[in-house]
């Protein structure tokens, strides 16, 4: 299965797609969509659209997974990042994708078996398992591959659990 993974924010929205067969996973490809600072927020949605949209169809992804919106002191940016997981989640079904939602303490505890992991650990996880010379940059990409890699590990267990209800 191709797994797009998606980190999602307005100013910077990090994916990454990997190729999982049972427990072999391989990257494929990664990267973080951006926007400039002062552009208003409907054009900054609209590239992110554009460019998400892009992503999906020279990749080809059979499944896509989101990082979850995490409690936020900062409304603003709860927000912001709110509108950005909108945008991903149209370009996800309109492309006809099945979706799955990570809170980020899942993604951390599938990635690196425990669930309060600073994002160094998870970092440094996603590269040693996915054998790569450096961590992906930016933080945003990484993050992303880290959510294709909670779906590669939970999805199908997910699979089975449904099939017995």
């Amino acid at each position: 299965m191709r797994i797009l993974g998606i980190d999602p924010g307005t100013a910077i929205m990090g994916w990454g797609i990997i190729d999982a067969d049972g427990s072999d996973l391989q990257l494929v490809a990664y990267g973080a969509l951006t926007t400039p600072a002062k552009t208003a927020l409907p054009q900054r949605l609209e590239m992110l659209y554009n460019a998400l949209a892009h992503v999906v169809a020279e990749h080809k992804p059979t499944t896509a997974a989101v990082e979850e919106l995490f409690f936020s002191k900062n409304v603003t940016t709860a927000l912001a990042v709110g509108h950005a997981r909108g945008i991903a989640l149209l370009v996800l079904a309109q492309a006809g994708l099945s979706i799955a939602e990570y809170k980020p303490m899942a993604v951390k505890q599938a990635v690196v078996g425990y669930g309060r992991a600073d994002k160094q650990q998870m970092q440094h996880l996603v590269q040693m398992t996915l054998g790569l010379d450096a961590i992906p940059q930016p933080d945003d990409a990484a993050d992303a591959l880290a959510v294709a890699m909670c779906h590669a590990y939970t999805a199908p267990l997910q699979s089975r659990i449904e099939e017995q209800y």
